[in-house]
């Protein structure tokens, strides 16, 4: 009897353990129109001695913060050296930083390994873990880790 209880306590506990992971073969795919359910409030920061825009996220972003997502936008270089780019909803003359689109336009690409050089304005379509950043305003609200280009 003991080993039919511990078999069984086994199983219930694999069971249990296995349903807490969700296992996508594929990325969600996100449109930059999805990222827009956020609202931005002016918040004063002190270091900084500035108001910058503070984001509330909506619930349909919300829930896709720590999931793999896919997402196709315009690559801009924020430093070629360091390899360090964003990834936006417009071309560069229409950007958050240079055109006057808003900063849920934009997203940070983290890259997990060590990625090509990407062209300016290069369409393409990303793929990796979501972060959404509304308290380090040294960073972008949207953050792509792991990013890898999707072929």
């Amino acid at each position: 009897m003991k080993a039919i209880s511990r078999n069984w306590l086994t199983v219930v506990a694999v069971a249990v353990l296995m349903s807490s992971f969700t296992f996508s073969a594929n990325p969600e795919k996100v449109t930059w129109e999805i990222l827009r359910d956020v609202t931005f409030n002016k918040k004063w920061f002190e270091a900084e001695q500035v108001y910058m825009l503070y984001p509330t996220f909506g619930p349909s972003v919300k829930k896709l913060d720590k999931k793999e997502v896919a997402i196709t936008g315009y690559v801009i270089p924020r430093d070629l050296d360091a390899g360090l780019y964003v990834l936006s909803a417009f071309p560069f003359s229409a950007c958050f930083f240079c055109g006057g689109a808003g900063p849920e336009s934009v997203m940070t690409l983290n890259f997990g390994k060590n990625a090509r050089k990407f062209k300016t304005d290069e369409r393409l379509t990303f793929k990796g873990t979501l972060k959404l950043n509304a308290d380090d305003i040294y960073e972008l609200n949207y953050i792509l880790d792991n990013a890898e280009v999707m072929k």
